[in-house]
């Protein structure tokens, strides 16, 4: 909601990507323990939400919090240069990280999953993979021209297309929502439900990036 990718609390209930509409009763989510989070506001549900609720309006023009934003363990070690010195030199990994809560093994795991995903990002750039390929390949899949994933518009297949077109340039590329959107002209919550869509349709149609 600060960053703007939705608009309002209204529109914040049915974004599938944070577990608010979980908490307010408005989704369901298997592994999310809403019934713990709710017990700290109330000692029934319907009174917890609404606490709850009151707790989250209150805390809308709070701002940006320099102590909540990621980069805690990169940060800590002096940056990207730091840490890539630390690694060249073979000193031990740092067992922790402010921003995820746990034990050193699970800390660890999480780490390790998120230089996974760095190391594809620059790994399919160094081979071209950029928005224009994967416009192409898109392009290819639904017999469209590349060029009309860009332009405004809902006639079918685009919004297929489209769905496809973000899910892979933020999951594969890790392009940001936010960048997305502008070069897309839709909003960032328009694009987070186009990822949804494109993670969907390529589950189901097997459709892969590289072949």
């Amino acid at each position: 909601l600060r960053a703007k990718m939705v608009q309002d609390l209204k529109e914040l209930k049915k974004y599938s990507f944070c577990g608010h509409g979980v908490l307010l009763g408005k989704r369901e989510c298997d592994f999310q323990d809403d019934e713990f989070i709710l017990s700290q506001f109330s000692d029934t549900i319907k009174q917890a939400r609404r606490n709850y609720l009151s707790y989250v309006k209150a805390g809308q023009d709070q701002g940006r919090k320099p102590e909540l934003v990621g980069g805690g363990l990169i940060r800590s070690l002096g940056g990207w240069d730091s840490a890539k010195q630390i690694l060249k030199k073979g000193m031990d990994r740092q067992k922790g990280d402010q921003r995820i809560l746990g034990d050193t093994d699970f800390v660890l795991s999480i780490l390790k999953q998120a230089n996974e995903k760095l190391n594809r990002k620059y790994e399919l750039k160094a081979k071209g993979y950029n928005l224009n390929y994967i416009a192409k390949k898109v392009g290819m899949i639904y017999g469209i021209d590349p060029d009309d994933i860009f332009l405004k518009g809902r006639q079918i297949p685009l919004p297929d297309a489209r769905g496809l077109f973000c899910n892979w340039a933020v999951n594969e590329l890790k392009i940001s929502i936010k960048e997305l959107s502008e070069k897309l002209c839709m909003t960032p919550s328009g694009i987070g439900y186009a990822v949804q869509r494109g993670r969907e349709i390529a589950s189901k149609k097997k459709y892969r990036l590289i072949d």
